[in-house]
């Protein structure tokens, strides 16, 4: 546990270095407006508008028009080598959850090692977004709420058993592995979804408009309402009856 640089009551979003659409960012945003930019996820961050409260990093890849931007009380340089700027970012947050974006792709190394930081942190709840899914390390127990037949995967990150509930393809007396077998591209089956594992190893891979669902079971009550939905078309002017 490294030293809390960003203490928040409400969700953080960490912008690394990789692809991000300025509409993924606000989305992200709109949910967990305090922004951390993993080192040069601060250049990503400045291009697009946003300034980020903290960037935190080795900062090898910190960009001169993000310094120039930012003051320097809220650049935080961890010289260490042994773990990624991302790894840097999460252990030195305290917040009900994270948002990643700019570290699920295009590079498929940034992906695995993302990965890889959250089974090294089991304890935070934090959800990688990508263009088209978001990625989470599941907890021992999970409940969510989706539509029948979304498209839910599971990949194991080590040797893991479980259980499941209103999937088409039961997970029960399955033995997974990364190097055997993996659950991608199963499906809701309708009601609950009901999760349980042996172990804090398996990511949970779903499409993006299932975020708000995945937020509001890894972290209850923290995650801000939906906007209410649009009642019929945009009216001007007085209604006629």
């Amino acid at each position: 546990m490294g030293q809390v640089i960003v203490e928040a009551s409400r969700g953080v979003t960490v912008v690394g270095g990789g692809q991000v659409a300025a509409r993924r960012l606000a989305a992200a945003l709109a949910l967990a407006p305090v922004l951390v930019a993993a080192d040069g996820g601060a250049d990503r961050a400045v291009a697009l508008g946003r300034l980020p409260d903290a960037v935190i990093g080795d900062l090898d890849s910190l960009g001169p028009r993000a310094r120039a931007a930012l003051p320097a009380s809220r650049i935080h340089r961890i010289a260490e080598q042994e773990t990624t700027d991302f790894e840097k970012c999460l252990r030195s947050i305290a917040a009900p959850f994270v948002l990643g974006v700019g570290l699920a792709g295009p590079r498929l190394d940034h992906l695995l090692a993302a990965l890889n930081v959250l089974a090294r942190h089991p304890g935070r709840r934090c959800v990688l977004m990508g263009a088209g899914d978001i990625a989470f390390l599941c907890p021992p127990q999970l409940a969510l709420d989706l539509p029948a037949g979304m498209r839910l995967s599971l990949f194991p990150l080590g040797p893991v058993t479980g259980e499941s509930a209103g999937l088409v393809w039961p997970l029960g007396g399955i033995g997974f592995a990364a190097d055997g077998r993996v659950g991608t591209s199963n499906r809701v089956a309708g009601g609950e979804v009901r999760l349980s594992f042996s172990a804090p190893r398996m990511v949970v891979i779903l499409p993006a408009a299932a975020l708000r669902a995945a937020l509001a079971a890894l972290a209850p009550g923290a995650v801000p309402p939906a906007p209410p939905a649009a009642r019929g078309g945009s009216r001007r002017g007085p209604s006629r009856r």
